[in-house]
């Protein structure tokens, strides 16, 4: 088989069709929740904790420092910026992991109820009557 058939036999594969639009809803998917938790759900836990808005909490390790101009506007001391953790971005972004996590979860769980389950495998051999009657047999010998 060549090269470009064989190519084309992987990419037109079901199962990696199926991941790549996995892939593209999952972004999508991804940026409403975000949005949803950010726009809809931070402010409403906001306002029942007082109007604190978890995006801005942080604990500064490190102050930043502003830049210092001369008179003539020559930057004596550059900027630096502040050296915080935002923990506050951590919490929102677990929230959004959280949802898209149970989100998930009751799609899989709605596809595995609708898949029928697959039918038991006859048995194979005699069956537990017969190897019975065979010993019986063979004890009567």
């Amino acid at each position: 088989m060549g090269f470009i058939s064989e190519f084309k036999e992987f990419a037109m594969r079901g199962n990696l069709v199926d991941m790549a639009i996995a892939f593209v809803m999952g972004g999508a998917f991804g940026k409403v929740v975000t949005a949803f938790v950010e726009k809809m759900f931070a402010p409403i836990v906001g306002t029942i904790m007082g109007g604190i808005d978890l995006n801005d909490k942080k604990i500064i390790l490190k102050e930043g420092i502003a830049e210092v101009k001369d008179a003539a506007g020559t930057v004596v001391t550059a900027a630096v910026p502040e050296l915080a953790i935002q923990w506050g971005a951590f919490i929102t972004a677990l929230i959004d992991f959280i949802i898209v996590a149970f989100a998930m979860f009751l799609v899989i769980k709605a596809m595995n109820k609708l898949k029928k389950p697959e039918p038991a495998p006859a048995p194979t051999g005699p069956t537990q009557e017969e190897l019975l009657g065979e010993i019986r047999d063979l004890l009567k010998k």
